[in-house]
């Protein structure tokens, strides 16, 4: 299956998309955060300007396994983000930005390299706040002769202009979906109505690629959406399933994570300051079968 932006690229519309997505720097609205700041002049609120953050890329085995196949998913951490997690994984490279500042001929260069590796896809993690740089990149990359199915691994906080930007370019969206209920996204990400957002993200995301489509293990094109529990019912992720199962798909892959630990400044707050536990994280598994998800459910860990 070819990748989508190819006949993009093609027709003409990759150009142009990329334009687009520039005009939306200064002042920056590229994601809904909307700091308006001048990121040809100045960093945003994401701690991103005109300039991409490459904190590090190459073949990572520790995605999902249909990302993975043999030979890994060829991940690129961007540095910086739209959102403030308190409890971030990664806040080394999302909030303490760390990494180098990269021109597009250089994150081309990169993509062109995990091609090389044999890496089966590229997948961008935390895209967000750099979608015009990814673009510019791709665009000379492509012209080079790049062709791996392009991975959107994204915080679940874009902007919908943005996103129909990327229809035609994006094979597959894999996006969190961190909260049903939008006051914990201002508590613990700083963002408001992230739920909201995330839903008609959900939405466009699906409209655009559909359910995901795996073939000879390994997936090609569609939605696969990460639920991350959280301890204490913080992520409600009852109404996270609804949706998914009501208004998306009930055949949509969805990951439900159990991997939460804290870290950052997730001790600040009593009720995160613990890991989850076999409970909690079965009482959302167990709801999303009955709620008809099937696909991307991890059974071996509930036998």
């Amino acid at each position: 299956m070819e990748p989508v932006y190819i006949k993009t690229f093609e027709s003409g519309r990759l150009k142009e998309k990329v334009e687009e997505a520039f005009e939306l720097l200064s002042p920056c609205v590229v994601c809904p955060v909307a700091c308006r700041s001048d990121r040809f002049r100045e960093k945003g609120d994401c701690g991103v300007g005109r300039y991409a953050i490459l904190s590090s890329y190459g073949a990572h085995f520790g995605e999902e396994p249909v990302l993975v196949g043999k030979n890994g998913s060829g991940t690129v951490f961007f540095g910086g983000c739209n959102l403030r997690c308190v409890y971030c994984q990664n806040y080394d490279i999302s909030q303490l930005r760390w990494g180098t500042v990269v021109d597009a001929h250089t994150l081309a260069k990169v993509f062109i390299e995990i091609q090389r590796k044999g890496c089966h896809n590229l997948n961008l993690v935390s895209p967000t706040h750099v979608v015009p740089q990814i673009l510019e990149a791709l665009l000379i990359a492509v012209e080079k002769g790049f062709s791996l199915p392009l991975v959107y691994n994204t915080g679940g906080y874009d902007h919908i202009r943005v996103l129909r930007i990327l229809e035609g370019v994006v094979d597959i969206y894999m996006p969190d979906t961190k909260y049903g209920d939008s006051k914990n996204g201002i508590k613990y990400s700083g963002v408001r109505n992230y739920f909201e957002v995330n839903k008609r993200n959900l939405r466009e995301m699906h409209r655009q690629v559909g359910d995901l489509v795996v073939e000879d293990g390994l997936a090609r094109r569609g939605l696969l959406i990460r639920h991350l529990v959280l301890p204490n019912g913080i992520s409600v992720s009852q109404r996270i399933i609804d949706f998914i199962a009501e208004e998306i798909s009930k055949d949509s892959w969805v990951n439900i994570m159990d991997q939460y630990y804290p870290t950052y400044r997730a001790f600040e707050f009593p009720e995160l300051s613990r890991r989850i536990n076999r409970e909690e994280y079965l009482e959302v598994v167990n709801y999303a079968l009955k709620k008809g998800i099937h696909r991307g459910i991890p059974f071996d860990y509930i036998s």
